[in-house]
């Protein structure tokens, strides 16, 4: 793979804030740090777009005794069984749940999918990680 070089101006208290930033998360060097934010920013990209497939887990915290609320779960993850992965389900007491779905597919029908999860009558918490199939990154 080439490398290309660039020449970034900033004020010395951003690079100085960065650099503590980058070594206190281990990165060796600012060129590894700059390249990570970069393919953020390109995933971040193909989700606003909302064109190509993309990947994420949505994780969901619930009251297990809400009433039939595992059925709607379930039944909300068959109706999408082309762009759900798998799921995890954890145990975390006696009252709650967590679940960690891995999703696949368009990023409009993936966002579709954790907002409804996320949105239904008696989870406490829910979150879409998304993040990338990896194709379009070097």
């Amino acid at each position: 793979m080439a490398l290309v070089r660039f020449g970034v101006s900033i004020p010395q208290s951003l690079a100085a804030a960065f650099d503590r930033r980058l070594r206190a998360k281990g990165y060796r060097s600012r060129s590894e740090a700059i390249r990570d934010i970069i393919r953020d920013y390109l995933v971040a990209g193909e989700w606003e777009g909302y064109s190509g497939e993309v990947v994420g887990t949505i994780t969901v915290v619930y009251g297990h005794t809400t009433r039939e609320l595992t059925q709607v779960l379930t039944e909300l993850q068959h109706r999408h069984h082309a762009e759900i992965v798998c799921s995890t389900h954890v145990h975390l007491d006696e009252h709650n749940c967590l679940e960690v779905i891995v999703v696949k597919g368009p990023a409009r029908q993936v966002q579709a999918i954790a907002d409804r999860l996320i949105s239904t009558r008696g989870v406490k918490h829910g979150k879409l990680v998304s993040t990338t199939t990896g194709r379009a990154l070097a």
